[in-house]
């Protein structure tokens, strides 16, 4: 019996990518957009064929801004909120397949995973734990938020995309340490620091990805950096008198940042490592076939289909 091994994809950020990877000129017989959706399906088996997992997880954004990282941080995400207020930008083209992509995913009986005020990132973190001892877990993604969850010694890895390209390679923590310059158990402290603007996290003005690891380097966390610009510990090789005063100015603001950063592992997915297994058969072949006919989506489907043995 194989060694069991849990893929986990975030499902999100396979279908944006799909949507402005592949030509918008595929449609559905009847003149639909389907681009993200073969694109996802595409991706998928294509993980699936090069990975060989022996359990899968499609985590879902059930909210894609959830309330309690908002009223800790007002800004995040805030510049991708639609005029409704509420929910996220997305374009017009893709909206209607984002629930034809879950659909199909769903007959085909692969489990889509989604939890209240939670995002893909934290069901995906929450796996990881419920996963642990079980096997290896590799987690696909391009969001680099997922950097924090890497453990060699817990076999968690995450597989992120190669440039524009269809390939897909492993990042262990040999390879977060060559590109942050830290270990992945300090980049949350990094990312508050250094902030990320796709996320509407400002992060300190004037620190970068390098300047973020050298003064963690210095004083060990961020806990160590606060506290070192709290003494006025300017000195060569660690803060500057500038680097002092933000720091120090951005103290509410690094009160609540790893928090929001930080992805949660203890959710309540109603599930254990068994019930991610591969399919042995379609779940329900009836509304596979239609979707597959509807979409005009036999080349991604018989592919993903021979992917999974079924």
């Amino acid at each position: 019996m194989a060694t069991p091994h849990l893929l986990a994809v975030d499902t999100s950020y396979l279908f944006f990518r799909a949507f402005h990877g592949v030509p918008a000129t595929l449609r559905s017989p009847t003149g639909e957009p389907v681009n993200a959706v073969r694109g996802t399906l595409d991706t998928l088996a294509r993980l699936l064929e090069e990975r060989h997992p022996t359990h899968l997880a499609c985590a879902w954004d059930a909210d894609w801004r959830p309330a309690w990282r908002v009223e800790l941080m007002a800004s995040y995400k805030a510049h991708r909120v639609a005029p409704d207020g509420r929910t996220e930008q997305i374009p017009d083209d893709l909206v209607p397949q984002i629930g034809v992509i879950r659909q199909v995913l769903e007959a085909l009986g692969l489990p889509v995973l989604g939890a209240t005020g939670a995002e893909a990132d934290d069901v995906m973190g929450t796996l990881t734990v419920l996963f642990r001892g079980t096997g290896p877990v590799l987690l696909a993604s391009g969001d680099r938020d997922f950097t924090q969850l890497v453990d060699d010694a817990a076999g968690v890895a995450l597989l992120t995309p190669v440039g524009r390209t269809p390939g897909w390679r492993e990042i262990h923590e040999a390879e977060v340490r060559e590109a942050y310059g830290v270990d992945a158990a300090a980049y949350v402290d990094l990312a508050a620091l250094r902030g990320d603007s796709s996320d509407g996290i400002p992060g300190v003005p004037g620190i970068g990805d390098r300047t973020a690891a050298r003064l963690l380097a210095r004083y060990g966390d961020l806990t160590g950096v606060r506290r070192a610009a709290a003494d006025g510990a300017v000195e060569k090789g660690g803060l500057t008198a500038r680097q002092a005063e933000g720091i120090e100015a951005a103290a509410g603001y690094l009160d609540v940042a790893p928090r929001v950063i930080r992805i949660k592992q203890d959710l309540d997915l109603g599930l254990g490592p068994d019930d991610l297994r591969l399919p042995r058969a379609v779940a329900d072949p009836a509304g596979w076939e239609r979707l597959v006919a509807e979409y005009g989506l036999a080349s991604p489907a018989s592919r993903l289909t021979q992917a999974l043995g079924l």
